[in-house]
Parts: structure tokens; sequence; C-alpha cells
């Protein structure tokens, strides 16, 4: 049976030390005057919309003016994104390549992203990362919807559309390093992989009830039987 295999990316495909606090401070900043309680606050698991929504209204900004502004941020946000990766080192996490270029390879598998980045961010990270973003012929962004349970669905829309092939339960995988990435695809009964590559230990995700969990993807043959194995 054919996978759709969808990857979450900071902390489970790369580690890009930070890159994105700063110029998200900054744009906060710029348009709203403060970045809210950002020192201290987790990005992990949530979208960029999310991020920005629940800074700002722990600043005690009132919504109507988070909407109305909003949008404003995004390209002052990607743009100080792209400066910073182009003078830090992003960290590839251990045996992504070869996961990557041994499912690629494999016709049952169909490669995607499900990350709370908004899309230029994660294809930023991935080319900073020598990942490559085109590799990934489907996925589901945080501009996409602010809401990350609503990514696995419109991720599995967009690859039946293209591919003209039904993706459901255990044959749609989704691989992330946060409680939110187990999470948010339990409606679908999609197969889980979590990986302690991110803050998160493997006992703690391991509480969270995924299908699978690894300290690394470093073990290729194991990550490999986790996604093809039948139920």
């Amino acid at each position: 049976m054919q996978r759709l295999v969808l990857f979450d990316i900071d902390g489970t495909l790369l580690s890009a030390a930070g890159a994105a606090g700063p110029p998200f401070r900054a744009a906060l900043e710029q348009v709203f005057g403060t970045s809210g309680p950002i020192d201290g606050y987790s990005f992990a698991g949530r979208t960029d919309p999310q991020i920005a929504r629940e800074l700002l209204g722990l600043a005690g900004l009132d919504r109507e003016r988070i909407e109305r502004d909003l949008d404003r941020i995004w390209e002052i946000y990607l743009a100080g994104l792209r400066d910073t990766l182009a003078r830090i080192p992003v960290r590839v996490l251990p045996g992504v390549p070869r996961l990557l270029d041994t499912l690629e390879a494999d016709p049952a598998a169909i490669l995607g992203l499900l990350t709370g980045n908004m899309r230029e961010g994660a294809r930023l990270k991935l080319e900073a990362a020598e990942l490559g973003f085109d590799r990934f012929v489907v996925g589901a962004f945080g501009s996409d919807h602010a809401d990350r349970p609503e990514l696995p669905a419109l991720a599995v829309r967009r690859a039946e559309e293209r591919f003209g092939h039904r993706f459901d339960g255990k044959s749609v995988v989704i691989i992330g390093d946060t409680p939110r990435d187990i999470a948010c695809g339990a409606h679908l009964g999609v197969r889980t992989i979590a990986v302690a590559t991110g803050s998160y230990s493997r006992a703690q995700l391991a509480d969270c009830g995924p299908d699978y969990v690894f300290d690394n993807l470093a073990d290729t043959e194991a990550v490999c039987e986790a996604i093809f194995s039948e139920f």
C-alpha cells in the first residue's frame, strides 16, 4: 500500500538554532509595537499565525486590531528569516538525508510536509539545510491554516488530487517531534511516528500515544519498517 509520509520540519528534519525568533520579534514589533511575552515562549508544534495571535493577545491587543494588521508581518518576518539563515548554520538532524533519499526513491512513498511554518519559511529552512524543498511534492503549512489539526486533511486532499489515489487511515504517516504533531491527525486515524530530536523527551512523546517513537531518525531500516508495516 502506498504511503503519504508527512514530515514536520523544526526539531524533526533540522535544527535552525532559534533562527525564527529574532525576525519574528522584529516583525511583530515593527507592525504592532510589541512582541508580547516572546522570551520563554515555545514555538514548538504551533503554526506561525497561531504564535503571532497568542503573543499579541497575551500583550493585551484586541482581536480586531490583531486581525486587521496580522498579514503585514509576514513579508517582514520572511525577509528577516532569509537574512538570519544566511548567517547562521542550520543543523540537519541524524539520519535525515538518508531517510529522505530512501523514501524519495521508493515508489510506494510520497514525501510531504506538515508544518506550522509559513510556506516560504519552510522553503527557506529546507534550502538552508540543503535538504531541498521541491522533493516534498505535497504539503500543508501554517500559511494555509492557523489551526494545526486542520492541516493533515488539507495535505491528504492535495495528495489525492495530485495522484488520483485515496489516502486514509494508516496509509497517512505523520512524523514529528512534539505532542501537537502526534495529536493533529488523530481524528483521521493516521499513523504517527514521534522522534525525540526536538524539545520533548522520548518518554514525554511516548506518553502521547504515537504508533512509534524513536530517539532520532538514524536507523533508516527501522523507521521505514514503521512507515510501511501493516497494522
